[in-house]
């Protein structure tokens, strides 16, 4: 066990079937008998505008709107406003309630001024690194938004040409295919998997990011990866190496489960022999719900064996849910040859879940790179993608300091392309690269990849023992 994986454990303290296939509108499969009364309709905002509840929402669309300005207080305040930490808020999360402590001593500093033959300032930050076997402009990327509606088609699109433009990668998530078609014939080719491929490549920067198409146990019946890989559409991908496939373990919102969306009575009857089909709620919506899928060590093995077989040009992704055997499954794929596996803590959002999951079910993020962080050598080169609220640069740079070499923007992606269809994921991106750049700056480092867990304070003081930052209890 390395000294900084103690560096998250004493937050631990503070923590307080149906068959798939088949089913129809019927009482079949239900568990009580007697008629489904609709569930009443929760009250929402202005129609057409997403909302996340206990998520930064106005944070994020403040964000999207201004771009790098955000990383400031409003300049209208200067020279009225006295600034300083703000103590009224309590977290029990355990990346927010770490520090980034910034040393006196800063030898890096001092290498960058000799290499530059001036003083180094936060703008001589190198942000651009690698990404699961692509270069990325940043340790960012976009992550799956999957089938739901509300990844709708022009904020689908919208996330894909901004993604595209900004140089990072782009997850296409499981059942985009199945649901709303692979787009090859059809005449509304926006709405499927080919038409987000499209839009990325439309905008995509020369020799940056690249397109993850990722596949769960119904689209592997659809053949996904097989279609994707045979497109001509995907041959300019593949060429330039900017090309992998994702396969779908699990996901945050919901460990232990696949996806939900809900869908209306025509698209019930068309995927009721590849889903499970649920009338829970009555009405004409019903619940349609992917099979989470079978794994044990072997299997994860050799699912990725074949990949990497089938797909020889195309990299290999893994994703996890935040599930308690999490570093045990990185550790299978990485041995397996993946180039990345990516890890959706508990804090991770999704467009439909069982209420009971969103707070009581999985492992926080903070507790996931803990546990991988153990069994993970410092030099170990595998990459380790996470994600789960992120949408600012400190939370970032400390999953970059625990390990991570990137992390995803999945809900403030979202938010952000709905407050701007044209600027707003590239403003948001804008605003995080800048803090990040003044946090690494500070640090005395001017690479992202020098993040280390020296840069990190616990306000536990057994946790300052390990890192070195302390010497004992104050």
């Amino acid at each position: 066990m390395h000294a900084w994986t103690s560096l998250l454990l004493p937050l631990e303290q503070t923590l307080p079937t149906l068959e798939r296939g088949g089913t129809t509108s019927s009482d079949t499969g239900r568990i009580f008998a007697g008629p489904v009364t609709p569930l009443p309709v929760r009250s929402r905002p202005k129609e057409g505008v997403l909302y996340a509840e206990g998520f930064p929402e106005a944070a994020i669309r403040r964000r999207a709107r201004t771009g790098a300005a955000d990383a400031f207080p409003s300049p209208d305040d200067y020279g009225h406003v006295l600034f300083g930490a703000d103590c009224s808020g309590t977290t029990d999360d355990h990346l927010d309630r770490l520090r980034l402590v910034p040393p006196v001593f800063v030898p890096q500093r001092l290498a960058q001024l000799v290499e530059l033959g001036r003083e180094p300032v936060y703008r001589d930050v190198r942000l651009e690194t690698t990404i699961g076997g692509f270069r990325s402009a940043l340790p960012a990327y976009v992550s799956a938004f999957g089938s739901t509606e509300a990844a709708s088609v022009a904020l689908g699109l919208a996330a894909g040409r901004q993604a595209g433009r900004l140089g990072i990668p782009m997850v296409i998530g499981e059942n985009v295919m199945p649901v709303n078609s692979y787009g090859r014939l059809e005449a509304d080719a926006e709405r499927s998997l080919l038409g987000r491929i499209r839009a990325y490549q439309a905008e995509a920067l020369d020799g940056y990011g690249g397109i993850v198409v990722q596949q769960s146990t119904e689209d592997a019946d659809a053949e996904v990866w097989n279609l994707v890989y045979s497109d001509p559409n995907a041959l300019p991908l593949l060429e330039s190496g900017r090309l992998a496939f994702e396969l779908k373990v699990g996901q945050g919102a919901k460990p232990g489960l696949g996806g939900m969306t809900l869908i209306g009575a025509e698209a019930a009857e068309r995927l009721a022999d590849a889903y499970l089909i649920d009338p829970v709620f009555g009405g004409d919506r019903v619940l349609r719900s992917s099979s989470p899928g079978t794994f044990t060590k072997e299997i994860l093995r050799q699912q990725i064996r074949l990949m990497r077989n089938n797909y020889p040009r195309a990299k290999v992704w893994v994703k996890l849910p935040p599930a308690r055997d999490v570093s045990a499954a990185a550790q299978v794929a990485w041995a397996a040859g993946a180039d990345a596996v990516s890890v959706d803590g508990a804090e991770a959002g999704t467009g439909w879940a069982p209420l009971a999951f969103l707070s009581q079910v999985g492992l926080p993020l903070g507790e996931c790179l803990l546990r991988i962080g153990q069994d993970r050598a410092p030099s170990d080169p595998s990459c380790l993608l996470v994600s789960g609220r992120m949408w600012e640069g400190a939370r970032i740079a400390k999953c970059l300091a625990l390990g991570a070499n990137a992390a995803g923007l999945g809900r403030a992606a979202l938010i952000a392309v709905d407050t701007d269809p044209d600027h707003g994921l590239v403003n948001l991106v804008e605003c995080l690269a800048l803090e990040l750049q003044f946090l690494v700056s500070a640090l005395g480092k001017y690479h992202v990849r020098a993040l280390g867990p020296e840069d990190l304070w616990s306000p536990t003081p057994a946790s300052s023992w390990a890192t070195g930052l302390g010497s004992g209890p104050a």
